[in-house]
C-alpha cells in the first residue's frame, strides 16, 4: 500500500535518505527540518566532507532528475503550533509542487532530535538544547497525535545507548520479571552514558505513557552506530547524497575511522578500545524504517526492536580500517588515547536483534570490500578534510 508518509528531520543524515527511498517507492512523503544539525555544525566549525544543497533545493533536485515530488517544510518542531499544522490542515509548505494539505500522514517516522552525545556534554547550554529539543519535540508530536490523528503509526528513532551496557543478555526492549511468586513485563532497565542517551529514555518513557493513556500506535527502533552515506537513490545525482560528518561530535565511528584512514591521521581509539556496540550500514536503516511501516504496531502498543545486524569491539573496527587501507596503499596508524568518556572499556555486550529480520530486513554485513567502497567514496573528497575538526577531546567529566 501506498502511504502518506511525514518525515521530521528529513535534512538529517538519516532522514533524507529515507524521504528519497519513501518517494522513490510511489510513497507520498514530506519532509520537516530546521536546519539545527546544519546551524551546528557551523557553530562549531566541525567541517562535512562535501558542500550540500539546501532542503529545497534537494527537493527541486530530486524533482528534476525523477518527476518525483517531496514536500518541504522549513521550521522548528519545538514549536507546538508548526507541529500540529501537518495534521490540522493548516499546513503552509516551504516548496511544493502541489500545494494543497495532503492529509493526516499514515505514518510519521521521528528522527527530529539533537543526535549527538558530545554535543550533549559541551556544556550545560547544548545540554539544555539536547533536552528541550528532544523531549518537546516528541511531546509536541504526542499531543498532536492524540488531538488529529491516533491512528498513525509513528517510527521513532532511538538507540541502543539506551540499555548501556548491562552485565545480562539486552532482549529488544522489554523484559519479564518475576518477582516474590509474580510475574511482570517491564521495560528493559535503562543506564544511559550520556545526557543525549538520557533523551532518548525520557523519550521511550514518554511515549510508553501515551500509547497507554491514548491507545497510540508505536514503534521505537534501538538502533545503534550507522555507517556509509550512499544509497540507491543518491546514485541519481551526486547533489542528492547525505551529509557526511567526521569530526568528534557528530561522525559515526566508522566514517570517522575512515576519514581518519585516508588523510593520513591516525585513528583515534578511546582506552582500550574494548567497547562493543553494535551497528548497521545505511541501507539497513532505510530497510528498516520502511518494514517497520509495512508491518505497523497495534493501537496501544509500543513496539520496540534493536536496530542491529553485527556487533564490534572499537578494536575490531581499528583493524578491519588499518587493514583495508594498507591493502589499498594508505599508511594507516592506530593511536590509543585516554578515553574522554565514562564508560565500560570491558564488558559484555549481547544484544538480542532478530525481530527486523524477521519482518524481511536482509541485512548488509560490514567486510573488507564495503569498507573499501567507503575508502573509494571518502577519497575523492581527500582535498576537503580538516585534521583540526577530527579530534578535540570532549570530555564527560
Amino acid at each position: 500500500m501506498k502511504m502518506n508518509a511525514l518525515i521530521l528531520g528529513g535534512d538529517g543524515y538519516l532522514g533524507w535518505p529515507t524521504a528519497m527511498h519513501l518517494s522513490m517507492k510511489g510513497h507520498q512523503v514530506t519532509v520537516v527540518d530546521n536546519y539545527m544539525r546544519r546551524n551546528a555544525c557551523t557553530e562549531l566549525d566541525v567541517g562535512m566532507l562535501y558542500p550540500l544543497p539546501t532542503l529545497i533545493e534537494r527537493a527541486k533536485i530530486w524533482h528534476e532528475k525523477t518527476g518525483l515530488e517531496i514536500k518541504v517544510v522549513i521550521g522548528d518542531l519545538t514549536e507546538p503550533e508548526l507541529m500540529r499544522s501537518l495534521f490540522n490542515g493548516t499546513l503552509e509548505y516551504q516548496w511544493a509542487i502541489d500545494q494543497s494539505y495532503s492529509g493526516c500522514p499514515d505514518t510519521v517516522f521521528h528522527y527530529a532530535e539533537q543526535p549527538s552525545a558530545p554535543y550533549s556534554l559541551l556544556n550545560y547550554k547544548y545540554a539544555n538544547k539536547t533536552l528541550s529539543n528532544n523531549l518537546l519535540v516528541t511531546n509536541n508530536l504526542m499531543f498532536a497525535l492524540k488531538d488529529y490523528s491516533p491512528e498513525t503509526h509513528v517510527v521513532h528513532i532511538g538507540t541502543m545507548g539506551e540499555y548501556g551496557t548491562p552485565d545480562i543478555d539486552i532482549e529488544e526492549g522489554w523484559l519479564d520479571i518475576e518477582h516474590k511468586g509474580r510475574r511482570d513485563k517491564f521495560l528493559f532497565p535503562r543506564q544511559a552514558s550520556s545526557l543525549y542517551h538520557t533523551t532518548k529514555i525520557m523519550d521511550t518513557d514518554l511515549m510508553w505513557f501515551c500509547v497507554r493513556m491514548w491507545g497510540l500506535r508505536i514503534t521505537d527502533l534501538m538502533q545503534g552506530p550507522v555507517y556509509g552515506f550512499e544509497t540507491e537513490e543518491s546514485k541519481v545525482d551526486d547533489r542528492l547524497k547525505t551529509l557526511f560528518n567526521y569530526d568528534e561530535i557528530f561522525g559515526t565511528v566508522i566514517n570517522r575511522f575512515v576519514v581518519q584512514a585516508v588523510s593520513g591521521y591516525p585513528l583515534t581509539v578511546y582506552g582500550k578500545g574494548g567497547q562493543t556496540r553494535g551497528y548497521l550500514n545505511i541501507k539497513d536503516t532505510l530497510q528498516c524504517v520502511e518494514k517497520a511501516a509495512q508491518c505497523p504496531a497495534k493501537a496501544g502498543e509500543l513496539r520496540i526492536f534493536n536496530q542491529i545486524m553485527e556487533t564490534f569491539s572499537v578494536n575490531e573496527l581499528a583493524e578491519l580500517t588499518r587493514k583495508t587501507g594498507r591493502n589499498l596503499g594508505y599508511e594507516v596508524e592506530i593511536q590509543q588515547l585516554e578515553n574522554p568518556r565514562k564508560e565500560a572499556e570491558e564488558h559484555y555486550y549481547n544484544p538480542t536483534y532478530q525481530g527486523l529480520q524477521e519482518i524481511g530486513v536482509e541485512p548488509h554485513y560490514l567486510t573488507e570490500e564495503v569498507m573499501a567502497s567507503m575508502f573509494d567514496c571518502v577519497s575523492r573528497y581527500k582535498d576537503n578534510i580538516r585534521h583540526d575538526v577530527i579530534f578535540k577531546g570532549i570530555k564527560w567529566g
